[in-house]
């Protein structure tokens, strides 16, 4: 017989808690690096800015989060070979 324990909540994403200008900065670096992506040859499809999460004891309830994160997503074989080439080509220089 299955438990009925109640699961708990999962963890929410809380934009309104970073601020403006560090979402601002998170777009540019993302923007930066799409650009100097498409420039090697690379497009990584599912590139967004997204805010971390909420530590799940509330420990940082009311404060603001210091940063927002470039999500980078998922890319095939072929392409992470492309871009760790072009990362090893620019490291040589």
């Amino acid at each position: 017989m299955p438990s009925t324990t109640p699961k708990p909540p999962l963890p929410r994403r809380t934009p309104h808690r970073v601020a403006p200008e560090k979402i601002q900065e998170a777009v540019e670096a993302r923007d930066a690096l799409a650009a100097a992506l498409t420039g090697a040859g690379i497009q990584l499809p599912a590139m967004d800015v997204r805010t971390p999460w909420p530590l799940t004891d509330d420990s940082d309830a009311g404060r603001d989060t210091r940063y927002a994160l470039i999500h980078l997503g998922v890319c095939s074989a072929p392409v992470a070979l492309a871009l760790a080439a072009v990362i090893v080509d620019g490291a040589s220089r």
